[in-house]
């Protein structure tokens, strides 16, 4: 499945609309650090690699932007603690 996920630089968000549900990661930025506090997916479509997406793609902008990467949400600490040699090198 391929996901034209946004990345909205002011609301510190990535989002993307599957099926008319929307996805979200939320983050907050300070001192060249990305602390991702939240991704949400709706219940419905669970299962589909979406919040493995968003936090690719957050990932992503932070290796671009050369900031380092908290993990704050669960979801995002489990995915960068299973892609630690993909990711480790973000972890603040």
């Amino acid at each position: 499945m391929t996901m034209d996920i946004q990345h909205d630089a002011a609301m510190h968000r990535f989002e993307v609309l599957i099926d008319g549900g929307h996805c979200v990661l939320d983050y907050t930025l300070a001192h060249g650090t990305m602390t991702i506090v939240h991704t949400g997916v709706p219940t419905q479509l669970g299962g589909r690699g979406i919040a493995a997406e968003l936090v690719r793609a957050a990932l992503a902008e932070a290796r671009v932007r050369g900031w380092k990467v908290v993990p704050a949400c669960s979801y995002a600490e489990a995915f960068m603690h299973k892609h630690a040699g993909e990711y480790g090198d973000l972890l603040a």
